[in-house]
Formats: C-alpha cells, structure tokens, sequence
C-alpha cells in the first residue's frame, strides 16, 4: 500500500466514531440483503417425508404436504402446520412475518409482544420486518443513485473543465437552466400519468443528483489541465481521453469521495420524503417513508412513530459520521500532521 493511502487509512481508523459507524452501518445493510432469511414467513427447511425442502427459495403446493389446495401452502395455517408436523419438522427464521404478511388474530395496529418485537402497523403487517426490508430498499436506492450519479456527474464535469472555451460556457448556461426545473413539481405531475417504481423514480432523480458532483470536478480540471504534465502528455501526442480518465481523474475524484455518505444520506432521505408524500414507491412496498406515513395517520400507536425515527435517525447518522471519518481521511492537513509524526 502507497504511504498515502496508509495514511488515509490510518487518518480515517483514528476517527473512532466514523470508523465503528462504518462497522455497523455495514453489518445492518449485510442483514437487510439477507431479509428473507432473516424474515420470512415461510419456513427456512422443512423436513416432510423423508424430503428436505427449501420453501424460502421455491414454491411448494399444499397438496406436496398432503393437503386439498394447488396453490402454495401457507405456512402459517393451522391445518398445515399439522400436516407437516404429523411427517416432519420446520425451521422458521427469526422473524416468522415477511414485510406484506398479514398477522391475522390482533388489533390493528398491534403493540410490541413476544411475537411481534416492534408490534404491528394499522394493516397487521410486522413493523420490524417491515423496518429491514425497508432498509435494505433504501440504502440500494441510494447507492444506486449516488453511483450513477457519479459517472454521469464526473464524466461531465471531466470534460467541462478539460476543454473549456465555449465547451464550458455552453454547459454552464445548460445546468443554469436545468437545475432551475421544478424538480417536485415534476415528479408529482408524471406520478399522476405513471404509476411510480424503483427504477421509474430512480430515472427521474437521476435527471437532476448529477449536478452536484460536476461544479468540484469541472474546478478540479480547470486547475490541472495546465499542469506540466498534462502539457506533456499532449505534446506527446496522448488522446484527450486517455489523459482525462488516468492522469487527472484520480486525482480530480478525491474531493468527490468525500461527498460520497453526504450524497447517499441526501438520496435516502429524497426517497423517505417521495414516499411520504404519496409520490414514491407503490403502494404496499416496506418504505421508511411509508412508515413515518403510518406513525402520522396513528398518533394513538407511539411505537410506530419511535420506530421510524429511530431507524431514519440512527440511519442518517451513521452515514454522516462516516463522512466525517472520509473527509478527515483525505485532509491533508492531516496527511502533514502524520508525516511529521513519523518523522519523530
């Protein structure tokens, strides 16, 4: 490893908080893409017959088990859990409830139990299965965004502040304009023409999420491209774009990882206010937006509403905190700090 990096390394482990922020920030986004191991309500294994069956990855009959329907047995019914029971054995995940599974035989919403941690939501659906699958939707929007973002946002303002002239003038004139577009506005105007999905609000974000990263590369470019060495590579006959995406683009994308948690939390909290507002994700996907939805139609059901904000609070905040740990990472005056401490 480069000794820059190492002290890049070595700056960012020494903001502790940043640094256990990430730890847990990875562990919960590592549970939430194993939701459906972790809450599901079908079974994991069952054993019938003689047969190890893996009901999370495939869909079993209930007549598989000996019972009446063709259509897929529901685990939860009574008359098949008998069924299975009288052949063989099941093993549940910890949490026996997907984030769509109705808890039959409670009041909506329901309190927090012993079956149900985070009790239930005004549509008997389990509030902490809900949670980590909301999470996970979540964080894979933001990050979907922030990187698609990041290309079109880089690659932009790579050739904005390479070129220059009237390459720049004419650019800057075009974002003047299109950053100037009602962004809400026109997400609620196509919400009504188009029913709204991941991919659909993901497109329409990504229209305008770009900009913020061209302003810090388009400077970076402005300032490099008359360095000694890019005049070199010129004279030397190397392409534009070779000397665009290797000689100054590594050193150009360093003020924009710092953006990186910044932007994700920004994206995170874009989609929690779309869904909040009815103009998000379709109805009945686990969303936190959709839970804080839920806390404000049911101010008589508290748990709801610390449910959210804690998950959004503990959330945001990790992200930030490992934003701090990155920008201390590449600041160089800390960089200096640490090579004058090694030179003790």
């Amino acid at each position: 490893m480069r000794p820059l990096n190492r002290r890049r390394l070595s700056n960012f482990k020494a903001n502790r908080r940043g640094y256990i922020s990430l730890w847990i920030f990875c562990v919960l986004f590592f549970i939430s893409l194993f939701a459906e191991f972790v809450a599901n309500d079908k079974p994991l294994i069952v054993y019938y017959d003689g047969r190890i069956l893996f009901p999370v990855f495939k869909a079993y009959p209930e007549t598989r088990f000996g019972g009446e329907f063709p259509s897929e047995a529901d685990y939860h019914d009574t008359y098949v859990v008998s069924l299975i029971e009288g052949k063989g054995w099941m093993i549940w995940p910890l949490i026996p409830y997907s984030y769509d599974t109705v808890v039959y035989g409670l009041p909506a919403p329901a309190s927090p139990s012993v079956q149900n941690w985070l009790g239930t939501d005004d549509q008997s659906r389990d509030v902490l299965a809900r949670l980590i699958y909301g999470f996970r939707i979540s964080v894979l929007f933001g990050l979907t965004l922030t990187f698609f973002s990041i290309i079109i946002g880089v690659s932009a303002g790579a050739v904005q502040g390479y070129f220059g002239g009237l390459v720049d003038l004419s650019f800057q004139r075009f974002m003047e304009i299109w950053s100037a577009m009602p962004t809400l506005y026109l997400l609620i105007i196509l919400a009504s023409i188009v029913q709204p999905n991941f991919w659909w609000l993901l497109g329409i974000m990504l229209l305008f999420s770009w900009m913020g990263y061209v302003g810090v590369v388009r400077a970076e470019f402005l300032r490099a491209r008359n360095f000694n060495y890019v005049r070199a590579a010129k004279a030397l006959g190397v392409s534009n774009s070779l000397i665009i995406f290797r000689h100054i683009l590594p050193n150009a994308t360093v003020a924009t990882v710092t953006f990186l948690p910044f932007n994700l939390s920004g994206a995170i909290t874009a989609l929690t206010a779309l869904d909040f507002l009815g103009f998000g994700l379709p109805p009945g996907s686990p969303s936190l937006g959709e839970m804080v939805t839920q806390a404000r139609n049911n101010l008589h059901a508290p748990w709801l509403g610390l449910t959210s904000f804690f998950a959004l609070a503990i959330m945001l905040s990790l992200l930030i905190f490992i934003g701090e740990a990155i920008r201390d990472a590449f600041d160089p005056r800390k960089t200096f700090s640490s090579r004058r401490d090694d030179g003790k």
